[in-house]
């Protein structure tokens, strides 16, 4: 898989890449990153990249010639399956929307910045839009980093323990049951019985009757997706 994102500050967007599952699957090849300043494809002397919005108000927008150059030079180079712009007011990312988008072999992540983008690029260029919660951000490089790292850690080969994925919170639209680890007993708090008894049927009935409880409890809104 290869996943262009695209932003005015690209800086913040390289160190989550150097470490633990997300550096493992870039050193496997499981996954491509590449990340592109939109000021290298500014249109003026200046490299300017924002300017002020017609009719008013405060706060810069992103201009429409540095970001459909960087898209359109991308998109000659090879076919893109989605281009995606991260912003408050798009589809809530979901567990659903990143197992498809982990079907993809080519996404673009464009990233926004200051008050936003022309508008005509989300008309033109932008295929989906997603965001990561109801609150707003100074940018979307945060944001396209929580959709890489969800993403990537569904490729095929990115875990040591492919099932790990499977049986995360959301994936039936259930949440994960609670997990243990030892010791079994730490201050009288002990691991529920059924783990350490080493019947794998009664374990996983346990697991599904303890997911099926903390989501009626937490989430009651999730089994009405069933």
């Amino acid at each position: 898989m290869r996943i262009d994102i695209l932003s005015p500050l690209p800086h913040l967007l390289k160190a989550p890449f150097t470490t633990s599952i997300l550096a493992k699957a870039i050193e496997k090849k499981i996954v491509e990153i590449h990340i592109h300043d939109l000021r290298d494809y500014a249109t003026n002397s200046k490299n300017q990249i924002d300017d002020y919005s017609y009719g008013g108000g405060g706060g810069m927008v992103l201009m429409i010639e540095p970001i459909a150059n960087c898209i359109e030079t991308l998109q000659k180079e090879r076919k893109y399956d989605t281009v995606i712009f991260m912003t408050p007011d798009g589809e809530k990312l979901t567990q659903k929307t990143c197992n498809q988008l982990s079907q993809e072999k080519n996404i673009i992540i464009l990233c926004g910045r200051y008050e936003g983008i022309d508008q005509r690029i989300r008309d033109i260029l932008i295929d989906k839009e997603i965001s990561i919660g109801d609150y707003v951000m100074t940018g979307g490089e945060l944001p396209a980093l929580v959709l890489c790292d969800c993403i990537i850690r569904l490729l095929p080969g990115s875990m040591s323990n492919s099932t790990c994925a499977l049986s995360d919170s959301f994936q039936d639209n259930l949440l994960a049951p609670p997990i243990y680890t030892r010791p079994s007993d730490f201050r009288g708090n002990k691991v529920p019985e059924v783990l350490l008894s080493g019947n794998d049927k009664k374990i996983s009935e346990w697991r599904d009757n303890e997911s099926y409880q903390k989501t009626k409890q937490q989430r009651p809104d999730l089994l009405n997706k069933k």
